[in-house]
């Protein structure tokens, strides 16, 4: 079984890998990376040359390719000693058109091109833009700069290299004095006055790297963290971890106790705290609260996360499937061609012959006739509100067991074992329960961890019809706003969530049914 396992697990990511792969080429290399701009406000505003270098550097940030202005080749030599400061100075600005640089820039601009072409980059110099003979375009200043699609193996490595990170006390380039990390067993955030053990860092990015509080799972960490990729569009600047775990609603305030000793009712989570360089000495509001410069936090909101509504909503409909499913496949198998078994069938036949969209809205007007809310509300929430979408989400499992429950134990009844056991004396009851049941219920045990894990990713469309804010419309959001990095990062999301479940399923059908190894024996 060990051998099984491991075996699996190695398979199961070299799939995730894979999967990614062919997602990444998709989004990457197949679309066209114009449609990155379609909702881009900034861009639509840029003209000429400066709406071209716009474009490159948002191509950069979004993974397309790596791009290097000849100012930033310039500020390379400078760092590595090859020139002093002066000479960046009198080489960065270059003419017009190339007929108009001095001898100084000429000499550099050559060492940029033949230093980026020789590494396979593309360079490229746009001469001004002009309104007349002596007045530059808007936007239509002169531009040098060097380009390289990002091959597709860095990009993997990349982006699975920086999928977790630990943090350490080096991680704060600025000079912040002392770096190390400090025990508490007084939290300063409780005004030093609750015992409540902590571990805060100094040249952390995150100020608290481990604290307790009195909200599950009460033990809280942000040492090491979880990075899916980051959204530039559906959730700019965020996560795409941070976007489906972080809380909802509106904000929940509470007496805070601020570094500075300020105490006043505030909705922030100084346990998010992470370092931002300057800060303190840019705003008058973090002089007050703050004495150093982890001064970025996150607000306590009331409502779950993404996930969390999707998980609540999913479990429950898992939980419904089961608990109506498998009784009602037994039931039509020990009824078979009776009007129980027929009643079953035209339910199962509806439910797999009309569209999903169909039944979701005719349950949900039928909810709503008789009183039960129809939407999702975050700040008004009652559990009212889970009952359609648990229902609704519920309907094709609950077919779906019905039907292959049934079909399994036909299958058995009607197997020679069975003709065995009854002539050999055997109750029905015993035959049912020894035997029947539990052969025809390993296929169905199988699929549970599928099922839960499942719940995680939410449901497109009963979530978009109940307004749910859950998980399941953000890969469409993702889709449709062309946020490559939610794309990937969903994608990776649903694969691990499939292989861990595969491997549960058989781990978990093996334990049922003993019989089932998953070792090979030597012969």
């Amino acid at each position: 079984m060990g051998k099984y396992l491991i075996k699996r697990i190695i398979t199961g990511l070299l799939s995730v890998v894979v999967v990614v792969a062919c997602v990444m080429i998709m989004v990457y290399s197949l679309l066209n990376r114009d449609l990155v701009f379609a909702a881009d406000t900034t861009y639509t505003h840029q003209s000429n040359n400066q709406k071209t270098v716009y474009k490159y550097s948002k191509w950069e940030e979004y993974g397309y390719l790596d791009y290097v202005t000849y100012s930033d080749y310039l500020s390379m030599l400078v760092d590595e000693g090859e020139i002093d400061e002066d000479t960046r100075s009198s080489a960065v600005s270059f003419g017009r058109t190339a007929d108009a640089d001095s001898e100084l820039v000429s000499e550099y601009v050559q060492k940029f091109t033949e230093y980026y072409e020789s590494r396979g980059y593309t360079v490229t110099r746009l001469d001004a833009v002009m309104m007349n003979a002596k007045k530059v375009a808007t936007g239509g200043q002169q531009q040098l700069y060097a380009y390289k699609d990002v091959p597709l193996i860095t990009r993997l490595i990349k982006y699975f290299s920086g999928m977790i990170t630990v943090d350490n006390i080096h991680n704060v380039e600025e000079d912040i004095g002392e770096r190390g990390l400090t025990f508490t067993l007084y939290d300063p955030v409780y005004g030093g006055e609750k015992l409540s053990p902590a571990i805060m860092g100094n040249g952390t990015t995150h100020k608290y790297l481990l604290y307790m509080t009195s909200s599950f799972p009460f033990i809280h960490q942000n040492l090491v963290s979880i990075n899916l990729g980051t959204s530039y569009t559906v959730n700019s600047g965020v996560d795409v971890f941070t976007t489906m775990t972080r809380s909802q609603g509106s904000y929940v305030s509470s007496t805070i106790t601020y570094p500075s000793g300020l105490t006043e009712e505030s909705a922030d989570d100084l346990h998010s705290a992470t370092y931002l360089a300057g800060s303190l000495g840019t705003s008058q509001v973090y002089a007050t609260r703050y004495t150093d410069d982890y001064t970025s936090v996150q607000t306590v909101k009331k409502g779950a996360s993404k996930i969390g509504y999707s998980f609540m909503i999913g479990i429950l409909a898992v939980a419904l499937s089961y608990l109506l499913g498998v009784p009602l496949g037994i039931l039509m198998a020990l009824k078979k061609d009776t009007i129980v078994d027929q009643i079953g069938t035209v339910y199962v036949i509806f439910i797999i012959a009309v569209p999903s969209l169909a039944y979701i809205f005719l349950f949900k007007a039928i909810g709503g006739k008789i009183g039960l809310p129809t939407t999702f509300d975050v700040e008004k929430l009652k559990w009212t509100m889970f009952v359609l979408p648990v229902i609704s989400l519920a309907l094709p499992s609950i077919a779906s067991l019905m039907k292959w429950l049934r079909r399994y134990m036909i299958d058995q009844m009607n197997a020679d074992y069975v003709k065995f056991a009854r002539a050999g004396g055997l109750t029905e009851t015993e035959i049912f329960s020894r035997h029947i049941f539990k052969n025809a219920v390993i296929p169905i045990v199988q699929g549970i961890p599928g099922s839960v894990l499942g719940a995680l990713v939410g449901a497109i469309i009963t979530e978009r019809v109940y307004v749910v804010p859950g998980a399941g419309g953000l890969l469409i959001d993702a889709i449709n706003k062309y946020d490559n990095g939610v794309i990937v990062g969903v994608t990776l999301f649903y694969a691990l969530l499939s292989v861990i479940s595969i491997i549960l399923g058989d781990v978990l059908m093996s334990v049922v049914d003993p019989r089932i190894s998953f070792t090979s024996k030597d012969r």
